[in-house]
Order: structure tokens, then sequence, then C-alpha cells
């Protein structure tokens, strides 16, 4: 029982932390489009900047034809990514549509003399707060569901995704009387930060460490591992060819930012245990990456003509 009710209360704080972690971000996302990006006439990729560019050609606020249309790719994101996601991406959508308006204050806008500085920092700030939306399982919508989407079947990452599309919505400023090539070439500085910040972070948080661990305590770090860090571990047989006597190694794969709790973990068990970390590009499996090949349609469709032939 209280096992039970250690590990519900463990959920729910973890789930505060993650809408949390997700308010913080939606609040830097906000800031960097309705007091830095739009007050200036830049209009940077993903659908806020669309809704930039309208607002620039016909004057409707931002945030109206920012809800109106994530309203509908919210439905194909709820379905495709599944319910955990939908109901972060309901919260995160109507917190940002909340924060582009209450921020579009005259007052609090941002101008610099150095116009390509202001697109710099906008950008910065703008990716930081995406990436903490992402990371926690969220999105503000538009073109992140499609990158996220896409990113789910396919080993593309979330920053070529984000640029494909955001050329093309970066260009249409162009249709907007009065706005020059310049304003383009600005929101594609915005872009390029954009999307290597993102794939910075996410790549960072994602990237896989592989640990070879000798000690007499292997069974206590093998427990904690398991029991404590939820992760995988396998114990090697080996033999020390100095002494000739039978040990145990272990292989244990890990993120990144778990590593640093596993060491101190190791050091406290075992200060004389001997650990060798080496970074995996790439790890297939559960608890790490999933094999993306994309959809066969034509292996589908024979399986499919071959239940229909039974």
């Amino acid at each position: 029982m209280e096992k039970n009710a250690a590990s519900l209360k463990k959920t729910v704080l973890n789930t505060l932390w993650d809408y949390l972690v997700i308010t913080f971000g939606v609040l830097l996302y906000a800031f960097a489009w309705a007091d830095m990006l739009i007050p200036n006439g830049i209009a940077s990729g993903g659908l806020t900047g669309a809704c930039a560019i309208l607002n620039f050609a016909t004057g409707i606020p931002v945030h109206i034809t920012y809800v109106t249309i994530n309203g509908l790719l919210l439905l194909i994101g709820f379905l495709v990514l599944g319910k955990g996601f939908g109901f972060k991406t309901i919260y995160a959508i109507g917190l940002s549509t909340v924060f582009l308006d209450l921020l579009s204050i005259e007052s609090w806008n941002v101008f610099f003399e150095n116009k390509l500085l202001l697109v710099i920092v906008a950008g910065t700030i703008e990716s930081i707060g995406l990436t903490f939306i992402i990371e926690r399982g969220g999105s503000t919508g538009g073109t992140d569901i499609v990158a996220l989407i896409v990113n789910k079947f396919w080993p593309v990452s979330l920053g070529k995704v984000f640029i494909a599309v955001d050329v093309f919505i970066i260009a249409s400023v162009l249709l907007v009387p009065g706005k020059t090539v310049e304003d383009m070439v600005y929101g594609y500085v915005a872009m390029i930060i954009f999307s290597l910040m993102v794939d910075w972070v996410t790549v960072g948080q994602k990237s896989t460490c592989k640990l070879l661990v000798f000690s007499d305590k292997y069974a206590e770090i093998a427990d904690y591992i398991i029991n404590r860090m939820d992760r995988g571990v396998t114990a090697l047989d080996a033999t020390g060819w100095y002494t000739g006597q039978q040990k145990k190694v272990l292989l244990i794969l890990v993120r990144r930012r778990e590593l640093h709790e596993l060491t101190r973990v190791i050091k406290n068990l075992d200060p004389k245990a001997f650990v060798s970390v080496t970074s995996a590009s790439t790890v297939y499996g559960e608890g790490f990456e999933e094999i993306k090949t994309g959809v066969n349609l034509k292996l589908k469709k024979s399986q499919n003509n071959g239940q229909d032939a039974e």
C-alpha cells in the first residue's frame, strides 16, 4: 500500500513538473513573438510566423488565427501521437493563445538599434522555450505537430523538418505590401538559429552513454539501476587475466542526463570501481529510440490483400 502511494505521489509530482516546465517554455516562446519579432515586423517560421504574416497583411490578431488553425492540426496530432501528446499540446496551445494576447502590450515591446542582434536574441529565446515544451511531450502546435509526426515515423531531425516548412512560410512575407527581401532575410536568420538550437538541445538530451563497470559490488549497483533508475543492465562473465579470478562486468546503457546520477551511485557503493564510459550515437530498443523505417504502404497493402483472400 505504501509503495503504491509513493508511486502515485511520484507520478503526480512528475506530471505537475511537466506542466510547470511547459508553462515556462510557452512564456518564453510567446514573449519572443509578441514583444520582439512581431513589433519589429519580422516573421520567422512556423504557424506563428504564418499568422504574423497574415497580421501584417490583414490586421487580424495573431492569437485569433493561431488558435483557429491549431484546432484543426491538433486533431491530427491527437490521433497520430497519442492522448498524452494531445492533452499537453491542448494546454500549450491554449496558454500560447492567452500569452500572445496578454503580452501584446506596446510598452513591453523590445527594440534594438541593431535589428540583426534583435533577431538573434529573439530566435534564441523562442527556441529555448520550444525545447522546454517538446522535451516534456507537448507542442505549441502548427509545424511542431507536423515535425513530430514526421519524426515519429522517419529518422529525420526536428530541425530539418522545421527548415523545410519554414522556408516556404518565410518567403511568403514578400507577398505583403511594403515588405522587402531584407525582412525575409531576417526571418531566415531567426529560423536558422531556432532550428540549430532545437536540434542541439533535443539531440543532446537523447544522446546515450555505454558503461562497462568492473566492481566487486556489481549486484548492489545492478539492483539500483533496475529498481531506482528503471534501466536494464547486463552482467557479463569475465576473467581477470592477471589474477585468473572470475568476475562480473556490468554493461549499462543510459541517457547522458542520467550519467551523473549513475556515476555518483557507483562511487558511493564502491569507491574502487573501474568504470569505462563511451558515447553511443544511436541506441534502438525499449527505453531508447524506436527504429524508424517509414511506413511501408506496399507491404501493408499486400498484407491486407492476403487477409482479404483468407
